[in-house]
């Protein structure tokens, strides 16, 4: 009696581990970063940023990804309530995304994006530095 019910318990536990192997994994925000890849002043008190989503796991660039929220301030420079508008260009190829911000002055700024990445659950929302000139 005590080896059936032993080994009814072995039984269940391999099949239990086995199951969750078979369980698909699913990213997570945290798979996904921003990275600044250009900026450049785009006349009189405006930059233009040029920004990659990368997949981290694979640090590939993550293109079509639908980015809904952003922000911009000069909290690097300790003037958070200094905000920037943030004007988003059409996504470029390779995962780039260029935005025009209003730099009312030189100095570091921060730049705060939210996104959605088709076939994820979770928004990735993130903040990146950049430095703007005159």
């Amino acid at each position: 009696m005590l080896f059936k019910i032993m080994r009814n318990a072995a039984f269940g536990a391999g099949f239990a581990v086995m199951s969750a192997a078979t369980v698909p994994a699913f990213a997570v925000a945290t798979d996904y970063k921003f990275e600044v890849v250009s900026v450049q002043s785009a006349g009189p008190m405006k930059t233009d940023v040029t920004i990659r989503l990368v997949h981290v796991p694979d640090n590939k660039p993550v293109p079509n990804a639908v980015i809904f929220e952003t922000h911009a301030d000069m909290a690097p420079e300790g003037m958070p309530t200094m905000p920037g508008d943030v004007t988003q260009d059409a996504p470029q190829l390779g995962g780039a995304y260029r935005f025009q911000v209003a730099t009312a002055m030189a100095g570091g700024w921060a730049l705060t994006l939210s996104a959605k990445v088709q076939g994820e659950a979770q928004t990735v929302k993130q903040t990146v530095t950049f430095k703007a000139t005159k």
